[in-house]
């Protein structure tokens, strides 16, 4: 393939997240008049909140090629202790500094074996997600938990007449997306992505780049947590599962690539995240067949995984033949 049709069809890739939330956004449109309300729409940005805090903290982690599993373990084992210090007439303000904490440590221990240990991603974070899991039926006891009528007034506040998982939601983008474009930290991030040696020799202190890296995704792991918690009011012993195929999903979805070195929070992730949250809001609304549900979940993972792979061998054609062009005329 040529430089040339490769290009075009570069940015076909690029754009098909956009083009296939407008698609969605119209098939549902069509099929119920109550799809496109502005009540419903909303509901879709809420329900998306969590998921697109989490899938932040997951797009730093794939975009130094690693990946987390444990996400949605943290938010089970945070819920899990926020819930019974609740119960237990704690404030809930400590409740949920309780649940950040959680998040924090959960991306420490990532980090640390990571890091230091030098253990493959996939299997460690496969590890932490198990032993998450059982730590937090051991503390619900497997029994699920209804919490206090607080939790729920957090995800229903309003501040200037929008929702505050929104703004909660918005804030962490927004600094996130900062971060990524316009500090050194977001630089070293994307140059340890795409070439790990490269930036160690560059001077790059990527240990302890990936060790925040592992962080900030346990951090918004514990947030995401607070956000579901806030919507469902109760801890179940199903919180959380699956989330960690979400957020991956979402940032994927959004251009972020499982190789590393390419990816954005916005609009990337976060489209990405409602995209996610419009279909399975879409399937609920025209009333789809309950076995639709984890074969579209599949379909959208393998659509996801497929952009990735087409546009990452696109890129990596596209960038050696410019070497080679260079290479000729010097």
């Amino acid at each position: 393939m040529s430089t040339t049709s490769s290009k075009p069809l570069l940015r076909l890739l690029d754009f098909a997240p956009v083009a296939l939330f407008v698609i969605v956004l119209l098939a549902f449109g069509v099929q119920s008049d109550k799809f496109l309300t502005r009540e419903n729409l909303t509901q879709i940005l809420i329900q998306a909140s969590s998921t697109a805090v989490v899938g932040v903290g997951m797009t730093f982690v794939l975009l130094t090629a690693g990946v987390d599993l444990s996400v949605g373990a943290i938010m089970f084992v945070g819920a899990g202790i926020a819930g019974r210090m609740a119960l237990a007439g704690q404030p809930l303000p400590l409740s949920l500094l309780v649940m950040l904490g959680v998040g924090l440590a959960g991306g420490a221990v990532n980090a640390l074996f990571v890091t230091r240990f030098k253990l493959v991603a996939f299997i460690t974070t496969l590890a932490t997600l198990y032993i998450g899991r059982g730590l937090g039926r051991w503390i619900t006891q497997t029994r699920a938990m209804n919490l206090p009528d607080s939790f729920l007034a957090l995800g229903s506040a309003k501040w200037l007449g929008v929702p505050a998982p929104l703004w909660i939601a918005g804030t962490v983008v927004l600094v996130a997306q900062l971060v990524l474009a316009q500090t050194p930290f977001g630089r070293q991030l994307y140059a340890t992505g795409n070439n790990l040696e490269a930036a160690k020799k560059a001077g790059v202190r990527t240990t302890r780049l990936l060790a925040a890296a592992y962080i900030i995704c346990g951090v918004c792991a514990g947030l995401g947590g607070i956000l579901a918690l806030s919507q469902l009011g109760a801890v179940s012993p199903k919180f959380g599962e699956l989330y960690e195929f979400d957020a991956i999903t979402a940032a994927v979805l959004g251009g972020t690539s499982l190789f590393g070195g390419r990816g954005s929070v916005f609009p990337g992730t976060v489209l990405g995240a409602v995209l996610l949250k419009s279909i399975f809001n879409g399937l609920v609304i025209v009333q789809a067949e309950p076995y639709l549900y984890p074969l579209i979940t599949g379909g959208i993972i393998f659509v996801a995984v497929l952009f990735d792979s087409l546009r990452t061998d696109l890129v990596t054609r596209f960038s050696r033949r410019k070497i080679r062009v260079e290479e000729r005329a010097a």
